[in-house]
């Protein structure tokens, strides 16, 4: 019994010990260790990989809340007329993402914004006629609601190329320094482009850009004569499918010298050319400094529409053949027209530490021919429009076509416009700073253009009612059209950050807008004048006139930047 025993617990051992090393024998399948987001120091703060990568990845973003306010005293005609209060929310959320090649860094960055935005001078008319924004359409609702949505950045840098959607190399001081595009200048913060830029050694770099034309369109001016075509039984209307985008050619005038034959072009500019962007850049520990320069394609499209219009008593031509012959009797082609614009600019920063750590001064000024986008004749009022007010229901219009399409000559004619501003930031203590600018504006249109589509208009507009200064030289020159303007903006702001990364601040600005010379009628006092009527309310003293009128905006603002 005892040998059963000692056999059978000598066995069992041997068998755990095969048994042990059986198990020993097979393979152990080990968790994999978890990965944990590191860090990435290369590129400064914020950065970290992205697991499993060698790339480094920057996530931030920006909530901005908008309170503001800006004086109207017209309630007369105009959905928004009347309206003060405006309020904005916005959201910004940016990617950064870095990768360390044998070629340098390769970078892609991409930025998204979003707002909601009420009231008729927080929503943008720029940003919606550039698809960047939609209106409601609600009755108390149209055009004081606005979402908008836009992709800001979304580009890629490697070896010194930049290409994708970015920040024109054009801009220097894009309103560093201000809540609002207020000051006259170029700021196109979002633009489709492909550039390169060297740098050259000493801090010196020179960029050549090519960049979307169409950003930088700002309309060939169109009388809007179709409509008064159309009540004559002109077809120019249906032709070119829009109403705003023709301007009238004379082709022939009758023995007093008044236009008796009118055809239409389409004035519609075109996107033949992308725009050239040279730059010259000097960037040192005292600031920087900056030459840039463009080169503008002005294209218009279409050839002469077969319809014409007549004064009484003048026969008109049968076809278009006979249209072209008279227009080459003036020396007038009928085929798309091109002419060439160009702006060139300068700006500095200057650093000044020795006032106080931050500070720093901003001087630039910019010259352009055909070219309003870029020297910013059009940043407060607004951008890719023929006309517009600074605040909703001003009583005249400022005008700021890139061309006009001259009447009598077929010929475009560049509108020249110049632009200087100046700012200066101040930190009064580590949290509490502020900012003061101003800017000054000009927009000069074509010698002989504006007589010359009044001139025409004399005709087209005759079944409407409409006049042109052969027949009223007094309500001719008090008209706003076309007339060389001026603009000037001047403002200061105050903003406090109690604690890093958040803003509380306050601004406000102030923005007179003028002719250069003679006056203009006050539409927002003078209203029921016809070219009938005109002498007598004139005589009457029922016809206000003014030169300039002024215009006042207050924001209040409170972001943080994470």
């Amino acid at each position: 019994m005892k040998f059963l025993k000692a056999s059978l617990l000598g066995s069992a051992a041997a068998l755990s010990v095969v048994g042990a090393a059986s198990a020993a024998d097979l393979a152990v399948k080990k968790a994999a260790p978890p990965e944990f987001v590191r860090v990435c120091s290369a590129y400064g703060a914020g950065f970290f990989y992205i697991p499993g990568t060698d790339t480094c990845l920057r996530l931030s973003g920006r909530a901005r809340a908008e309170y503001g306010y800006q004086n109207n005293t017209n309630r007369t005609v105009g959905t928004q007329v009347g309206d003060v209060s405006m309020f904005r929310g916005l959201l910004r959320i940016n990617m950064d993402a870095r990768t360390q090649t044998d070629y340098g860094t390769l970078r892609a960055f991409i930025r998204l914004e979003a707002a909601s935005r009420t009231g008729a001078f927080m929503t943008s008319g720029t940003q919606q006629r550039s698809a960047n924004a939609f209106p409601a359409l609600g009755i108390d609702q149209f055009s004081r609601v606005q979402q908008y949505v836009n992709t800001d950045k979304a580009f890629i840098q490697f070896a010194g190329l930049t290409a994708g959607r970015a920040s024109s190399f054009f801009d220097f001081y894009a309103h560093d320094f201000e809540f609002v595009t207020g000051t006259a200048g170029s700021d196109v913060s979002s633009t489709n482009l492909l550039a390169y830029t060297a740098t050259l050694g000493g801090g010196f770099s020179a960029t050549v850009s090519v960049e979307d034309p169409n950003f930088r369109h700002n309309t060939v001016y169109s009388t809007q004569a179709a409509g008064a075509a159309t009540a004559t039984g002109n077809s120019s209307a249906t032709v070119f499918f829009n109403s705003n985008a023709l301007t009238p050619l004379i082709l022939a005038t009758n023995a007093i010298g008044n236009a008796s034959i009118v055809t239409f072009q389409d004035v519609i500019e075109r996107s033949r050319m992308p725009d050239v962007v040279g730059v010259l850049r000097y960037d040192s520990a005292w600031g920087s400094a900056q030459l840039s320069a463009a080169a503008k394609d002005v294209n218009i499209g279409g050839s002469f529409n077969q319809a014409v219009l007549t004064a009484t008593g003048v026969t008109a031509p049968a076809n278009a053949a006979a249209v072209a012959t008279l227009a080459k009797a003036r020396g007038i082609s009928g085929g798309p027209k091109t002419a060439e614009g160009f702006a060139v600019q300068g700006g500095l920063k200057i650093n000044t530490p020795f006032i106080a750590p931050g500070d720093a001064l901003y001087l630039q000024g910019a010259y352009g021919s055909g070219a309003n986008v870029y020297t910013g004749v059009t940043a407060y009022s607004g951008t890719y429009t023929a006309s517009t007010t600074p605040t909703n229901g001003g009583p005249f219009n400022q005008f700021f076509s890139d061309a006009v399409l001259n009447p009598l000559t077929g010929k475009i004619q560049l509108t020249q416009s110049f632009s200087v501003v100046g700012s200066f930031l101040h930190y009064w203590t580590p949290s509490v700073r502020s900012a003061v600018f101003a800017s000054y504006s000009e927009t000069n249109f074509g010698k002989g253009a504006r007589q010359a589509l009044s001139l025409a208009n004399g005709v087209v507009g005759s079944a409407a009612g409409t006049t042109s200064y052969l027949t009223n030289a007094t309500l001719f020159g008090l008209s706003p059209v076309l007339r060389d303007n001026y603009q000037i903006v001047a403002g200061a702001n105050l903003i406090w950050s109690p604690v890093k990364d958040l803003d509380i601040g306050v601004e406000g600005n102030y923005i007179r807008t003028g002719m250069q010379q003679g006056r203009v009628i006050d539409q927002s006092k003078t209203v029921g004048v016809t070219a009938a009527n005109f002498n007598a309310l004139l005589a009457g003293g029922a016809v206000k006139t003014l030169s300039s009128y002024d215009a006042a905006q207050v924001r209040v603002r409170v972001q943080r930047d994470f």
